[in-house]
């Protein structure tokens, strides 16, 4: 596993002036991640899992939080309330077995939805794709997730119908 990834570390700004840290998620963030999860509404859970989960079985809990940082890699937003970090959203790269494309994944908390934290979090998991290697990056959408469709063409992914799978969309993009 690769070290901390320290460097990814970035304290921005919201649409309305909020401040939010992006980065690297820890193993250490289990209950974090799990509390994320939990505060989603069923509509967003169902949209990132392509499920009807209510949390985070342990198993996959850890396969969200142990990553290696080149491969796999899980940047996180948070912010302060209350004087506690609470994870507001998660954007997430796993490499494909030629170890030089990768498939997306992002989830925001509803709260935050259309708040700019999704760019920012895209825009760093980029970067840092490029920055490991990456010549691709792709999601594989619910045709029904028109947010996200936007969303990904705003960033420059081409979006197409899934051929095998009319009720998905491809998202594809160079790096």
């Amino acid at each position: 596993m690769a070290d901390y990834p320290a460097e990814l570390v970035r304290n921005r700004f919201l649409f309305d002036g909020s401040p939010v840290t992006i980065r690297p998620i820890r193993a250490d963030d289990k209950p974090l991640e799990q509390d994320f999860i939990h505060h989603l509404s069923a509509d967003s859970r169902y949209k990132r899992f392509m499920s009807t989960l209510n949390e985070l079985a342990p198993g996959k809990l850890k396969y969200l939080t142990e990553i290696d940082y080149v491969r796999h890699l899980a940047l996180v937003a948070i912010i302060q309330r209350d004087g506690q970090d609470v994870e507001i959203g998660v954007a997430r790269y796993v490499a494909g077995p030629n170890g030089d494309d990768c498939e997306f994944a992002i989830a925001i908390d509803d709260e935050w939805q259309g708040s700019g934290v999704a760019g920012i979090l895209m825009l760093t998991l980029i970067d840092a794709a490029k920055a490991r290697g990456m010549k691709k990056m792709e999601a594989v959408i619910l045709s029904s997730n028109d947010k996200m469709i936007k969303f990904a063409r705003q960033l420059g992914f081409d979006v197409r119908r899934d051929p095998d799978d009319p009720g998905m969309m491809r998202a594809v993009r160079s790096l």
